[in-house]
């Protein structure tokens, strides 16, 4: 790609919901671009917080079909702590943790690593259930998905 082609911004807000944990959850992403905007969301039947969290951003940067500039909101500390903070440490201990355990969820955080490679990333966290209208929405599609995987 050409430096010279300006590449598109995209906001994406996230959020994973579960209902027991592990129980059924769900995830849900809005991304805006340009005017434009794209719901998703999805659920597993049987799953956890976290996972569903980490869930919503891969799909969401797996949705865009070219590198884009993103800003990324997620209220998950777990996601945005691990992504920008924790991941290189795990990575140089062999995915395991400062106290030598393996990495939970360590095939989700290796899809993320993946995907957010495509795309340069400002991750932002947002304190959830706040009442910020873009969190709102994606906790609305995070809950969505759970009642599909609590039906499916």
């Amino acid at each position: 790609m050409s430096d010279t082609i300006a590449r598109q911004r995209v906001t994406i807000y996230t959020d994973g919901a579960c209902k027991g944990n592990p129980g059924p959850g769900g995830w849900g992403a809005w991304l805006q671009s340009e005017g434009h905007e794209k719901e998703l969301c999805g659920g597993e039947p049987g799953t956890t917080n976290n996972r569903m969290e980490l869930t919503a951003v891969i799909e969401a940067l797996g949705s865009l079909k070219r590198p884009c500039d993103v800003v990324l909101y997620t209220d998950s500390q777990y996601v945005r702590k691990g992504i920008t903070e924790w991941m290189s440490g795990w990575k140089a201990r062999g995915w395991r943790t400062a106290d030598g355990k393996p990495v939970k969820n360590i095939e989700l955080w290796q899809k993320l690593e993946q995907a957010a490679a495509r795309h340069k990333v400002d991750w932002r966290w947002v304190k959830g259930h706040a009442g910020d209208p873009g969190n709102e929405r994606a906790d609305a599609l995070a809950n969505r998905g759970v009642a599909l995987a609590a039906t499916a």
